[in-house]
């Protein structure tokens, strides 16, 4: 676990932009099991690459016209039991830090695992998510 001094800034980044932060599996059950709507979830993480890709791009990603209904997080290394719990939705896709998913009623439809964040542009996370709004 991390120190929360050190990771509220990493946080607040997303939550002050509009994500809600998920930091129980049962919070986890309420958004990612409903069969309606779609949800973005950013796997929040102390990394580099979440700090200057991940969240960043999907901050970017949300200034397009098409946009999910909810946008949500959670924080690996923090929130264990949230994180654990999205991560069983995540699946066949292994645990990854920083990761970024997208569900459309409750399927996951588009997964961005660390190696696909880590090396490229914010802008470039931000534009592979918005393709993939258009496919909601």
């Amino acid at each position: 676990m991390y120190p929360p001094e050190m990771t509220i800034p990493m946080a607040r980044e997303l939550t002050e932009r509009g994500f809600r932060a998920l930091t129980t599996a049962e919070e986890v059950d309420e958004v990612l099991g409903k069969k309606e709507g779609s949800v973005l979830v950013v796997v929040n993480s102390v990394c580099g690459c979440a700090a200057a890709n991940a969240r960043p791009g999907a901050i970017l990603s949300l200034q397009g016209e098409k946009k999910p209904d909810q946008c949500v997080t959670v924080f690996a290394g923090v929130d264990r039991e949230a994180t654990a719990r999205a991560r069983e939705y995540m699946l066949p896709y292994p645990p990854s830090s920083p990761s970024i998913a997208l569900f459309k009623d409750g399927k996951l439809v588009h997964f961005l695992e660390r190696f696909n964040i880590e090396g490229r542009p914010a802008e470039a996370i931000a534009e592979n998510l918005r393709a993939a709004y258009e496919r909601l």
